[in-house]
Formats: C-alpha cells, structure tokens, sequence
C-alpha cells in the first residue's frame, strides 16, 4: 500500500516524531516503529534524520550511474 506513496518518508517521520502508537505509517507498523524507537533512543528529529538518510541515497545513486539502487 504505501510502497509507491510519495509522501512515505514524511508520513514515516511524522509518525515517529509524534511516538503515533496505532496503524501503519510511511510503510511501517506500530510494532517495526516501536522497535525502531528503541533501537534509536537518542534522535530528536525522525525528519530530519529520514531526509537526510533519502538525499545521501540519491546522491550515491547519482554518482555511481544507478548501480546504489539496484543492488
């Protein structure tokens, strides 16, 4: 469902960021978001840190001609 939703990583950080204790977000169940707060107490701003995580991604992919995103 939320694979292709262009928004997904902003509704995942959304979530997050406001500890959204029901239903799935940006792809993610309450159970994953769970884990995942737990596993990184210590981040202030889901948002940023996801954004952040996206642009470092399409620029490796960018410069290395696709090969980030295929495997």
């Amino acid at each position: 469902m939320c694979t292709g939703c262009p928004v997904r990583t902003e509704c995942l950080a959304d979530a997050l960021d406001n500890r959204v204790e029901f239903g799935v977000w940006g792809g993610m169940t309450e159970r994953e978001r769970r884990a995942l707060l737990r596993r990184r107490p210590t981040v202030t701003s889901w948002r940023r840190l996801l954004e952040t995580a996206r642009c470092e991604y399409e620029n490796a992919d960018e410069s290395d001609g696709g090969y980030a995103a295929a495997g």
